[in-house]
């Protein structure tokens, strides 16, 4: 890595995760599960939810900014309130927009995606799947073991990511994990997190 490179996984947290607020129990709130996360050691969080209406997002993504501590992502769509901005596999590179996000990254699929996302300017980029995952059935195959290791900017696994297979993603050569659903899902998604956090320290 660059000393810029460098600089950023200094800072980027080796766990993240994404939000579905479909795949919560039956009246949990999405943002009181990402407190309750954010509790046990969360980091940062990209906030997906492509449905809501446009101020409905805005909102969500200003609302979970005001936690502390918390770096918020925005999906896909640029945000004022956001302090990072993470795009599709098929976006282009962002233009400048008004906010204090200035970082981005990109959902990958292959070694030669992340190397493109790094040559346009992406300070991170989610390579996926690392195994099958309930989120997406039928979504793979996983990628091979040494997709992993020695990139430009830091990688991390997604896709099927637990608390069972965490630690192998990182000694594939991850920089860490991107959990969706084995934390939406969770009754308990503080405790998930926390196992999480054990698994890729």
């Amino acid at each position: 890595m660059n000393p810029a490179t460098r600089s950023l996984a200094a800072r980027l947290p080796r766990l993240v995760v994404l939000t579905d607020r479909t795949q919560l129990p039956a009246r949990r709130c999405l943002v009181e599960t990402i407190i309750e996360c954010r509790r046990a050691g969360l980091g940062a969080v990209v906030v997906r939810e492509h449905d809501l209406e446009a101020y409905a997002r805005r909102a969500l993504v200003a609302q979970l900014a005001q936690v502390p501590g918390l770096w918020v992502i925005s999906s896909r769509l640029p945000d004022p309130a956001a302090h990072g901005l993470h795009l599709a596999s098929h976006q282009p590179p962002p233009r400048p927009w008004s906010g204090r996000a200035r970082r981005w990254g990109r959902s990958c699929h292959s070694r030669s995606e992340v190397a493109r996302a790094a040559a346009e300017g992406a300070a991170w980029a989610t390579l996926s799947p690392f195994a099958a995952t309930r989120s997406k059935p039928g979504y793979g195959p996983a990628l091979p073991a040494d997709a992993w290791a020695e990139h430009d900017i830091p990688v991390l696994a997604l896709g099927g990511l637990t608390p069972d297979n965490a630690a192998r993603a990182r000694e594939a050569g991850a920089y860490g994990v991107a959990v969706m659903g084995e934390v939406m899902r969770a009754d308990r998604p503080g405790d998930v997190v926390d196992q999480l956090l054990e698994a890729v320290r």
